[in-house]
């Protein structure tokens, strides 16, 4: 299984979109600062994944969310949970 994912620093509220064949570990490693693009903003958490049976499909999904036609997808999907993030 492969997944893509977008995570959220819990530092700065950015957002990391990646994908990887074990979510669970993956996050352990953006925790513990062995992703060197996200070192310097953790913790993170994961706020939204994907599951693929296919490399090249969490691959193309990945790159997706990299655009700005997926930014705009996960701006919608995800509506209230930024809406709830802004006025807890």
């Amino acid at each position: 299984m492969y997944y893509t994912y977008v995570l959220e620093s819990l530092k700065d509220k950015s957002l990391y979109k990646g994908y990887t064949d074990n979510l669970k570990r993956r996050l352990q490693e953006h925790n513990h600062r062995e992703v060197d693009s996200t070192k310097y903003k953790i913790p993170w958490k994961v706020i939204y994944y994907e599951a693929y049976l296919n490399q090249q499909d969490a691959t193309s999904r990945e790159k997706f969310f990299k655009t700005q036609w997926g930014r705009n997808y996960l701006r919608r999907i995800l509506k209230n949970y930024f809406l709830k993030a802004e006025h807890p």
